[in-house]
């Protein structure tokens, strides 16, 4: 398991390489599944490996001039209280066992992997549908207003709230919102989407490292390093590959994922 658990690991740098998102919705099921770690565990652990990646593409995509930092960084400030209110308030309040009746039990755990399987349901409908009507390449942003900032902040709120829950940083609901919202270029939105994310994840991270174990650490390094180089493939690929219909294949699969997620933790009720 730990052979595959490393070549998805890589893969799942490869999705943030191709179209700027999927990490976390690929790093948790991977360090659950493969890496056989609890379902708190996988969710924390998945903020430093997406985090560490994000930033390697962030900085890449700064290179370029394909990130706004402004709007970054009115998305990132709500963001880090929505990640405060989930890690400090909501998680930190429910006991592990939350129903125990009739033969019935509802772990945290369950609970968690759970939720994360309708966001990642939710996220690939977002990614299908910005497959098919996201904005081009060339579209001009169109002048920011108050009323675009003011969605942009809840957003930021509401991607730093399931990114404290559920370890998820968000891209699939950022870059809609930045492509849909702001009319950014999509390059754009995918470079402001990676600092956010990297923004997010790392500040998660950060809020709960007394949680993590000493002896996760190497294996973190070691997966942090295979998604960046899966991110430099990713990009490489993406150069060549047309985005909008990767963007919805991606989507049909994560869709799929997410099926199979829940239908597993079903069984565990």
């Amino acid at each position: 398991m730990l052979i595959l658990g490393y070549i998805a690991a890589f893969l799942m740098g490869t999705s943030f390489g191709l179209i700027g998102a999927g990490g976390s919705i690929l790093m948790v099921p991977i360090l659950f599944y493969l890496f056989g770690q609890n379902a708190i565990q996988a969710t924390t652990n998945s903020l430093f490996v997406v985090g560490v990646t994000a930033l390697i593409g962030a900085l890449i995509k700064a290179k370029s001039g394909h990130i706004n930092l402004r709007t970054g960084f009115l998305f990132a400030m709500p963001g880090f209280v929505g990640i405060y209110i989930a890690k400090h308030f909501i998680l930190a309040s429910l006991p592990d066992i939350l129903i125990h009746r009739f033969g019935f039990t509802l772990t945290k755990s369950l609970l968690v992997m759970t939720v994360f399987a309708i966001i990642m349901a939710f996220s690939s409908w977002a990614m299908i549908r910005s497959g098919s009507s996201a904005a081009e390449e060339g579209s001009p942003p169109i002048k920011a207003t108050s009323s675009n900032f003011v969605g942009i902040g809840f957003k930021g709120l509401t991607v730093g709230a399931i990114t404290g829950f559920v370890g998820a940083g968000g891209g699939f609901l950022i870059i809609p919102a930045l492509a849909l919202l702001l009319k950014f270029p999509l390059n754009v939105a995918v470079g402001t989407s990676l600092a956010i994310i990297a923004a997010n994840s790392l500040f998660g991270f950060a809020i709960s490292f007394s949680s993590v174990q000493f002896e996760d650490c190497p294996l973190l390094l070691t997966v942090s390093i295979l998604g960046i180089g899966g991110m430099f493939f990713g990009q490489i690929l993406s150069s060549k590959m047309e985005e909008r219909y990767l963007r919805r294949g991606f989507g049909y699969f994560v869709f799929v994922a997410a099926f199979l997620i829940l239908w597993d933790q079903s069984l565990r009720f």
